[in-house]
Formats: structure tokens, C-alpha cells, sequence
């Protein structure tokens, strides 16, 4: 199934901006993020500690909607699904 993948700002320079995935059905966020993060040293660099946990000022969205961390490993994706990943945002 195809998923559409979104990166912005510095994690776009080590995940590319906007790309089509084609994943397993039933794959869950978590799956996905590890995918990205076998791609190359700096994807897994961008995304995750040394401990292999999800970097904390990661944000996860799906088609639109912020996904808690908490839900990563058992929200599963489905065709056409777009998954934007976000560093943190400030302002000012």
C-alpha cells in the first residue's frame, strides 16, 4: 500500500521533503518511523536517540491530526494515508 510522507525543516535535509512509501499492509507508525530510520545514518540520526527511542521533540501527524507517541506502535496506516513528520516550532 502507498503512504505519502512529508519531512519540514531540518529533518526534511536528512528524510527528503515529500515522498510515496510503498509499506506492508497493516504497518503502524512506529513501523513506518523505523523504515525511514534504515534508510541511511542521518534519517536514524534525525529521528531516534542512541537507545533506539523516538527523539522527543518529534512530532507525528497523520492525514492532518497529531498522533501521541503513545499510539505509534498500534495506529496502522491504510492506502493513501499522509504522515507528516515535524521538528519542534517555535516563534516569535
Amino acid at each position: 500500500m502507498n503512504v505519502r510522507v512529508r519531512a519540514f525543516a531540518q529533518l526534511r535535509e536528512a528524510l527528503g521533503a515529500d515522498r510515496t512509501m510503498d509499506v506492508p499492509a497493516g504497518t503502524t507508525m512506529s513501523t513506518l518511523l523505523a523504515l525511514l530510520g534504515a534508510e541511511s545514518v542521518q534519517a536514524k540520526e534525525a529521528l531516534f536517540e542512541e537507545n533506539g527511542d523516538l527523539k522527543g521533540h518529534v512530532i507525528l501527524m497523520k492525514n492532518g491530526r497529531r498522533v501521541p507517541r503513545s499510539e505509534g506502535g498500534t495506529n496502522a496506516l491504510s492506502e493513501g494515508d499522509e504522515v507528516a513528520l515535524f521538528p519542534p516550532v517555535a516563534g516569535g
